[in-house]
């Protein structure tokens, strides 16, 4: 009798402020969903978020509208950022998004990604990224407020309470910190990054067939060495 095969793992660099993070969680999903129905007899596939922040330098009270804060990163007009936001917008209402950057207040988020840590310690990671990329870019929540993510914590099953203290504690930032580094050694400079079963990389939120293909590709990889 063979041995179950090891699960899949797909490592996901990601900032809860980052737009294309949601567009290609979207995309991934859907390619998932393709490469489940076409391959059956694959091994489970895990997926972990890892923390990622693309603005480091994002001072703790900063609350500045989405357009303002691009136009400063980007250095040009405020009116080209918006263009800019109009374009994502229009890509994310085609994986079923419905943004509002109009409502966005961009914030530092390493107090996010420490809850998305405590979120995986209890088994819950996918359902908080979820629910916080949902609160960040369609309902404008603050997600640097320790209250309003223990609230949303809430929401998905964990204790907001303990959530809470979590926070207070920064229980998870030596968590947040190595993630960092580890996408600094593997030279990842932008987000979304999917690493798959340890060894290829995608970078971006690609269509849902590249997500699929490379699926496949793994499990070709698998089979040869086996």
């Amino acid at each position: 009798m063979s041995a179950e095969p090891s699960p899949l793992s797909v490592d996901v660099w990601s900032d809860i402020a980052c737009p294309w993070c949601y567009i290609g969680k979207r995309r991934f999903e859907r390619g998932l969903e393709a490469f489940r129905a076409a391959h059956p007899e694959a091994p489970e596939v895990v997926v972990e978020y890892r923390s990622f922040e693309l603005s480091p330098d994002t001072p703790e009270d900063y609350r500045g509208g989405e357009a303002a804060f691009l136009a400063e990163h980007k250095g040009v007009p405020e009116a080209q950022a918006q263009e800019m936001l109009d374009s994502v917008t229009a890509i994310a209402a085609s994986v079923g998004l419905d943004y509002h950057f109009e409502s966005v207040r961009h914030v530092k988020t390493v107090t996010a990604h420490q809850a998305l840590h405590h979120a995986k310690e209890n088994g819950l990671q996918l359902e908080l990224v979820e629910r916080l990329l949902s609160a960040y870019f369609i309902e404008g929540r603050d997600l640097a407020d320790p209250d309003v993510l223990a609230s949303l914590a809430g929401e998905v099953g964990l204790d907001p309470a303990e959530t809470r203290r979590a926070l207070e504690d920064q229980r998870y930032l030596g968590r947040v910190q190595s993630d960092i580094a580890q996408a600094r050694e593997y030279g990842i400079s932008g987000v979304p990054f999917f690493v798959l079963d340890g060894r290829f990389g995608v970078s971006g939120a690609q269509e849902p067939a590249a997500f699929t293909e490379v699926l496949e590709h793994v499990l070709e990889q698998r089979a040869a060495v086996a």
